[in-house]
């Protein structure tokens, strides 16, 4: 996690450097979008149990997901330039940064033993001892290899200047997109309708940043045509 914060913040002071923003703005943001990544990532997690989020246990226990972690980080972000009233665009900026940052973590849930996958024959099948004795999917490298190929995807969109403003609009869709088809080889509970929580969220939320990316661009045209 420590690597992974690292990784994101340096990668974030290059990605950042052409943003008109003081170097108070950009400190600002860096600082809510890191807070609203981590109360995103164990929001889902608070209300397992009562007893723990009455005593306040359950911020400092196991238990955070990338998923509503980047939503977070997201809302996070833009509530810091409602603060420091900043109207530049920003998301850009954060697509590489993020995609290497969680790339790295998401080696460290590997080597951790945790957010494994199902069963399976496949030749690169693993065995996690801390779990049991049985090939699973490396899930974690999956995710590792999709958030390596986004930020590739990415610096090679902002090389042609493509869909500039929405970029990580078009990430966090992309990745609930993902796991939404991700969650098939995840040993996580159905709870409705064959569905995972995580793939419920994930409809949602690409919805969302969906939603979020066209409203973007029918008031860039509008503005290109006044």
């Amino acid at each position: 996690m420590l690597l992974a914060l690292a990784a994101g913040f340096v990668l974030s002071r290059f990605s950042q450097k052409k943003l008109p923003l003081t170097t108070a703005q950009k400190f600002g943001l860096g600082v809510g979008g890191l807070i609203g990544a981590m109360t995103g990532a164990k929001l889902p997690f608070l209300f397992t149990d009562w007893d723990q989020f009455i005593s306040g246990a359950a911020w400092f226990s196991d238990g955070k997901t990338i998923l509503t972690g980047l939503v977070g980080g997201y809302l996070g972000v833009e509530a810091a330039k409602w603060a420091f009233e900043v109207k530049t665009k920003t998301g850009d900026s954060f697509l590489i940064p993020v995609a290497i940052a969680i790339a790295i973590g998401r080696v460290g849930c590997f080597f951790g033993s945790c957010c494994f996958g199902t069963p399976t024959e496949m030749p690169w099948g693993v065995v996690f001892p801390k779990v049991d004795a049985i090939a699973r999917h490396p899930t974690q490298l999956y995710e590792t290899m999709f958030h390596l190929s986004a930020a590739a995807i990415g610096w090679w969109a902002q090389s042609k200047n493509w869909c500039t403003g929405n970029r990580i609009k078009i990430y966090i869709a992309s990745y609930a997109g993902y796991r939404f088809v991700s969650e098939s080889i995840r040993p996580e509970a159905r709870i409705f309708a064959g569905f995972t929580s995580y793939q419920i969220a994930s409809l949602l939320i690409a919805g969302l940043m969906i939603w979020l990316w066209l409203r973007d661009v029918q008031s860039q045209e509008s503005s290109g045509s006044e």
